[in-house]
This record gives structure tokens, sequence and C-alpha cells, in this order.
């Protein structure tokens, strides 16, 4: 059935996706107009990705209609889908880390010719559509060697290199400071202008607010409205999402902070990164925060603590105790624990179910004095992480990979905090997480640090680091360049320090 005369691009009606007994997805209508930014919401496993992965062709509906451009579609798979013009940059990133940016972007592309491919003109084009991006990467580098912000550039360069008339983006700016967000939303104007239709899931709501000219939320797998941004606002759309009024998103700070320093880092510096001359300290019940701009070398930094990079020079002190962390086993063996910004990468282990991922860390404290698991232990330890971080699953032996991008956030956090850490590196915490479970991850960050923890929190998202952070260390160009008690957090001081230039 054609019906080129309809207002929207997209019709989605009466979807429905069950995954064995498990129902995702009950009666889903979900519709988008040619040219718009239609926001598309709720909490982590309401069923955001699986609604999208139907329109694109990962996941079959079970029943339903999808209609594109007045015709009804049923893509089997993602190249059908990407055939009729649906691209999607998903929260996960799917690059082959060892391929080139260029080789990634033009992938679907690769063997078209019979003869052979034209390499300088992949490269070129590659390099024009990530210039016209307005980001500084090059197109012959190794994936590799990417930070997490320029394979997130990749990933949209890719998706706009194909004839695309519907652009989902599935969390685009977890990773991204304020500047790279700003860039993003410059371009998806422009693709809004060009008639791209543009669905935007995120669970930042400020940026709904500012971009979305539609929003639709689920909740549990259904629909619970469709309405013009302009005719809510965040508390509206928060009730949407979770049934209830949401008060005090960050949660009041009452510990006692100690007065000596439990962790202390000595002008530390890189061998093969830009960090230099990196000192700072954090005491127990702290929770320091580390701001800066993507590229400054934030995470940098906390893989050279945690031993994951290789310094040059430079001291790391416990307690007043000098002690060695050049690889993460020996950073672990003195407590210290690190949840890394790159979830699917180095945050856990895909294909292990929950139980394993949280269990890893906690070995020694589950086990017997012969060395055997205490399954009773370990089942204790993992039902009361699930519980407390609430992590949406039917059983702790699911495998991670099954899980919602949030949810293997939560998973990733719950590891470490299943042993009896000294300091904590949490580089992101809430990356890809909905509003809910936001609170009670910083909930838990408190708890930690009434535990006497010395918690660090590297975040991009410039609310919730003062929100939740007792100080502020500023990055800049690989160092830190200045720092802001609680009385002087804003958003200005921050940014100010972060491209090096003093407060006023």
């Amino acid at each position: 059935m054609k019906n080129s005369e309809s207002e929207y691009r997209v019709e989605m009606t009466g979807i429905s996706k069950s995954f064995g007994v498990v129902s995702v997805l009950d009666g889903v209508d979900f519709k988008v107009k040619h040219g718009e930014i239609h926001a598309l919401l709720g909490e982590n496993g309401a069923g955001k990705s699986t609604l999208v992965k139907i329109l694109s062709g990962v996941h079959q509906k079970d029943t339903g209609k999808i209609v594109l451009n007045g015709e009804e579609i049923n893509p089997k798979n993602t190249h059908e889908g990407q055939v009729l013009g649906i691209s999607v940059v998903y929260q996960e990133l799917s690059l082959v880390n060892d391929l080139s940016v260029a080789e990634n972007i033009y992938l679907h592309k690769l063997g078209a010719s019979k003869f052979w491919m034209n390499w300088k003109e992949i490269t070129k084009n590659a390099q024009e559509l990530i210039d016209s991006l307005g980001f500084k990467i090059d197109a012959s580098a190794t994936v590799r060697d990417l930070s997490i912000v320029q394979k997130q550039v990749v990933e949209i360069a890719k998706a706009l290199s194909e004839d695309t008339k519907v652009l989902v983006l599935d969390e685009p700016t977890t990773v991204f400071d304020p500047t790279d967000t700003q860039k993003l939303f410059e371009n998806l104007f422009k693709l809004k202008e060009k008639g791209i239709s543009i669905i935007y899931i995120s669970h930042h709501l400020e940026e709904i607010i500012k971009i979305a000219d539609s929003v639709t939320v689920l909740r549990d797998g259904v629909d619970t409205g469709s309405m013009a941004v302009s005719e809510t606002d965040t508390d509206g759309i928060i009730h949407l999402m979770i049934g209830r009024e949401l008060k005090d998103l960050y949660p009041t700070r009452n510990v006692e902070i100690g007065k000596e320093p439990i962790f202390e880092v000595k002008n530390l510096t890189a061998k093969d990164t830009l960090v230099h001359d990196v000192s700072f300290s954090v005491r127990p019940g702290e929770v320091l925060g580390i701001a800066g701009l993507g590229g400054s070398g934030r995470t940098e930094t906390a893989k050279l603590i945690f031993g994951a990079d290789k310094k040059k020079s430079g001291t790391i002190l416990l307690n007043g105790k000098e002690i060695n962390t050049n690889t993460p086993v020996s950073a672990v063996g003195h407590q210290i624990g690190f949840v890394s910004e790159d979830r699917k990468e180095e945050g856990v282990f895909l294909p292990l179910s929950i139980r394993r991922n949280i269990s890893v860390t906690s070995f020694d404290s589950i086990s017997n004095k012969c060395g055997f698991i205490n399954v009773n232990n370990e089942y204790k330890n993992v039902l009361g992480l699930i519980e407390k971080l609430n992590v949406k699953t039917p059983s702790s032996e699911i495998d991670v990979k099954n899980l919602s991008g949030g949810n293997q956030q939560k998973v990733a956090l719950a590891k470490w905090l299943s042993i009896d850490s000294k300091v904590i590196i949490i580089d992101e915490p809430t990356r890809g997480v909905d509003v809910g479970a936001k609170i009670e991850i910083y909930n838990l960050i408190n708890e930690v640090a009434k535990k006497g923890v010395g918690v660090v929190v590297i975040s991009s998202d410039m609310p919730e680091i003062m929100g939740i952070a007792d100080r502020i260390l500023v990055m800049h160009e690989g160092t830190f360049y200045g720092e802001l008690p609680k009385e002087k957090f804003s958003e200005e001081n921050i940014l100010r320090y972060s491209i090096g230039e003093p407060l006023k």
C-alpha cells in the first residue's frame, strides 16, 4: 500500500515483540514526520532499542505494521534496512578496530567493484565527510587508536555515508563534552533542513527540550504518549517515563570526609599518551570530580593509575605508602577499582552471565579456605547487588549481552562494588542510564563514600559532576589546570578551566 501524501515518514502501529516468555513491546504506536527530530524516551528496558531494531531489520516484529514513505515494509536484516534508507548509530559501537576510519565508514561498499578498490578516493571521501561534521580525525588512522569520542563520530559518519532518509541516534552524546555536543546538534539541524527524519534516543532530558520537535515515551514496553516538545517540560516527560514525580535528582551529601588523603598521585606522566605532571589526592569519604573537554586526558589519567596504560614517571601512594600499579592486576591487588567509560570493550564480559561478571573481582571473598567458591555466598552477594542497583533481569544467569545498555552499566559498577575497595575510579558513571537509575547510582556512590572509600568520578555531564562531587579538578591538555571547591561550582567556571582560561 502506498500513500505518498502521508505527513509521516515512519508509521509503526501495534508493534509487539517477545523474546521467549519476556514481552518487550506490547502494541506500540510510533510515528515520525518528514524532517523532524523525534525523541524516543523511556527507562532502561522500556523497549526503545528493540523498537528501532525492528525498524532497521535487526529484529522482526511479532505483530504490527511498519510503513515508510507511505509503503509497508518488513526489513528482514540490517542490509535491507539500509537499502530502504534507515541508518542507526547504536549506543554500543560496532566498528572494526583493526580497519582504518575510512574503511569502517565505507565498509558496506568495500567489494562493490569487481576489479579493485580506489583507496585514495575512499580515504579522501571519508576525510571530507568527517571534516564536514566539524571534527578533526585522520581518515587513514586505525580505529583502535582513536578515543571513544572519536569512535562515536566515526559511527555517525558511517551512518551518513549512505542515502539516509531516517537516522536513528541511540545515546549519541554520552561521551561528548559540551563543545562536541553542540557540533552534533548543529549537524542534526542541517540534516533536518534536508528533510531527513531523526529518531533521537537520550536520557539527557535537557537535550530533548533543546533540539527535539516531538517526543514519544515508552514504559515497560507500552507507549505512554506522544506530544510536541513545546507542549511539555522535563517534569512532564519524567512523569510519563517512570509514572511518578522525581524529586532531588542529586541526593544530599552527608558524609564525614577524612582529614588525611587515602590516595595520592604525584607528578604522574605517561609514556605514550598526553598525560603529564598530574598530581592530586582524595580523602576517605570524598567524591572527587574530574572534568574537562574530550581529549583533555581524563580517561588516560584513570587508565594510567589503574595500570592499563604505562607510566613514564610519577608515584602513587595509598594511605601514605608508595604502591606499584603498573598492571591492572596489581591495582586490583591494592584494592583499587576502575569502571571504564567503554562498557562494551572494557567494562563487562558480554558473553558471560550477570553472576559471573559481578563475581569476577570477588573470588577471594566468596571462596572457602580450600579455594572453592561458596555458592551460597556468591548468590547472596550477586542477588543483593542486583536488587540494590535495580538491574532489570529475570535471573542472575542472563548473559550481559542480552541486557539494555543502562543495565550493562549497572553490572559494570556492581563488579567493583562487590569487593572491599579502598579507592574506586568511575569514568562516566551514568553513561546510557535512565533518569530513575541515575539516582540509584548516585545513592550508591554516596554509600560507598560513607564506608570511607575514596571515590573519583570522571564525567562529561557538568550538572552531574557538580551535583555529586565535593571538589572538582579540571583537566586541560593533559594536566590539571584548576581546582573548584563546592562554593565555586558553575558550568562557566568548569568551561573556563577546560579551555585553559583563569576564572574571572
